[in-house]
């Protein structure tokens, strides 16, 4: 298996709210409005929305409800952009659950919740350098 990442779903309670919610942060889709799927071009990727119960179901397990153990990252060109995403994210409706500030391994970083309890970072790391389209090298 190449490493890499093509796609990530978020299972959503209400795909209308969710879409709402990214559509406010200035994500676009070409989804009908009644499309049971919602896609989100994300740089060399893509992130869809689908209902929590038809994910569970395709992904063969149980919606525990909970928190799945995972967290989404938006890297950012500085902590002033941190800031302002977050800023842009509690305007949308975020829960935001901690404000930027500096971190312990040198960066700066807030974090929000979605609509439907999906983590979100958003942070800027100096060591690394960040392209024109949002992608990310790692140093040497």
């Amino acid at each position: 298996m190449e490493q890499r990442l093509s796609l990530v779903t978020l299972g959503v309670a209400d795909l209308a709210r969710s879409r709402h919610f990214y559509e406010t942060l200035g994500w676009r889709s070409g989804a009908a409005p009644d499309d049971d799927v919602v896609f989100f071009q994300s740089g060399g990727m893509v992130v869809a929305l689908w209902s929590r119960e038809s994910l569970a179901e395709d992904s063969g397990t149980v919606d525990s409800g909970g928190w799945g153990g995972i967290a989404l990252a938006h890297n950012v060109g500085s902590p002033a952009d941190v800031d302002a995403v977050i800023d842009e994210a509690r305007a949308a409706g975020a829960t935001i659950t901690r404000e930027g500030a500096e971190t312990f391994w040198g960066g700066y970083s807030g974090a929000f919740l979605d609509p439907d309890g999906h983590a979100w970072e958003v942070a800027h790391n100096p060591h690394w350098s960040l392209g024109a389209d949002g992608s990310i090298t790692l140093p040497s």
